[in-house]
């Protein structure tokens, strides 16, 4: 059987630029045929130095806005993938937008070729949140999206919400939810809103011109995101993660899982063999790198055993859980064992974990701790000696 992998494409173009946002993105939308040529390039380089013996399993378009792209450089772009790469027939391909930029012709547009899965950055129903937020589009487009979409042919759509703002009232999230769930998308993802360094809104904090919710707002409003989309018939599987039956994101269960992907465009990352490196994050440098016929790294990290091992402890305990006998076999240690087995009963009888069929997975209540698990675990396998017997 063929070993699968990923494709990521990064867009870097914005309208606006969010607040909250700490991806790259920019909004010199005057580039784009430029990039368009270039991203085509970075494709058919890799693709001749990589030589991988595998097959595309998903493509995800991040960014930015994928959608601000006109079609026929939409087409290009997957023309170049599907030159470049072997793509499994029953593959999942996504590509996010924004409600405020998709039309009918550009819905049918992407279905024509082969995309078949939309994540939209819905973030609020709420229009005063919207524009708190700074997103360019209202909750009346979301809806028109959402229905544009259907028509289109997409039977696989995703939206994104944020809650936690400063100052949300747990009614004002509860219709958000509400208006998403009326929709009865296949995937919802709900996040809390971070202060990510360097950001608009991380300034206003710093300045104390926001005031964040406390850790009891925020578990309270986390809370009901559980209760309120499972009630609603959407399954969690990893923290901010909910979907229908059947149809959990193929493409974060690769990142998830710690698998191979390629990533292209300006601070795209990319894993194969344990191997991990970026693309720089300016698009001035990467259009300048590939017209030079070179690839636009910024970084290359050979993972170790122990940031292999501490990747499938962060990765499994935020979302399907651990295989004890992959990580025996990987790394030599047995958890539940040793310097791990207090932890993990008391995790069980806290209600926070499940150990069965020889996977340890955390519960929602031990989803809602999950980084202070995490922490909790590595530091009591520095104390670990690996075993002689693994499976």
């Amino acid at each position: 059987m063929k070993r699968s992998y990923g494709l990521y494409v990064h867009i870097p173009f914005c309208e606006h630029k969010c607040s909250y946002c700490d991806f790259y993105s920019i909004v010199l939308l005057d580039a784009m045929d430029r990039f368009t040529d270039a991203l085509c390039r970075e494709i058919d380089i890799r693709s001749e130095c990589e030589q991988l013996d595998g097959i595309v399993d998903t493509i995800y378009w991040g960014g930015g806005t994928p959608s601000l792209l006109k079609c026929e450089q939409v087409e290009r772009i997957a023309a170049a993938l599907r030159s470049a790469f072997p793509i499994n027939p029953d593959y999942e391909w996504t590509i996010e937008a924004n409600p405020g930029t998709v039309t009918y012709e550009t819905l049918s547009c992407y279905r024509q070729l082969g995309i078949n899965r939309i994540s939209f950055g819905v973030q609020s129903f709420d229009d005063r949140e919207l524009a708190f937020l700074e997103r360019i589009h209202t909750a009346e487009q979301v809806v028109e999206a959402f229905e544009l979409s259907r028509r289109a042919g997409f039977e696989n759509i995703n939206l994104d919400v944020i809650y936690a703002l400063p100052g949300q009232e747990l009614q004002t999230y509860r219709r958000t939810l509400e208006r998403v769930c009326a929709l009865k998308p296949e995937h919802v993802s709900a996040y809390s809103l971070m202060y990510e360094r360097g950001t608009p809104l991380y300034n206003q904090l710093q300045q104390g011109k926001v005031i964040p919710l406390n850790d009891d707002e925020e578990a309270m409003l986390y809370r009901e995101t559980v209760a309120f989309l499972t009630m609603n018939g959407y399954q969690q599987y990893e923290v901010s993660n909910f979907s229908q039956p059947q149809k959990k994101c193929r493409h974060n269960l690769l990142y998830w899982r710690r698998g191979e992907y390629l990533g292209f465009g300006p601070s795209a990352h990319s894993h194969i063999a344990n191997v991990r490196w970026s693309n720089v994050r300016s698009l001035a440098r990467y259009l300048d790198t590939i017209e030079h016929g070179e690839l636009p790294i910024a970084s290359v990290e050979h993972l170790s055993q122990q940031e292999q091992r501490t990747e499938m402890i962060f990765l499994g305990l935020r979302a399907e859980g651990i295989d004890l006998n992959v990580f025996a076999r990987e790394f030599g240690i047995w958890l539940g064992r040793g310097a791990t087995r207090t932890i993990l009963e008391r995790w069980q009888t806290s209600g926070w974990a499940r150990l069965n069929d020889g996977y340890l997975r955390l519960t929602s209540e031990g989803y809602a701790l999950c980084d202070a698990l995490t922490m909790e675990l590595l530091e009591a396998l520095e104390r670990e000696q690996p075993v002689a017997e693994v499976l």
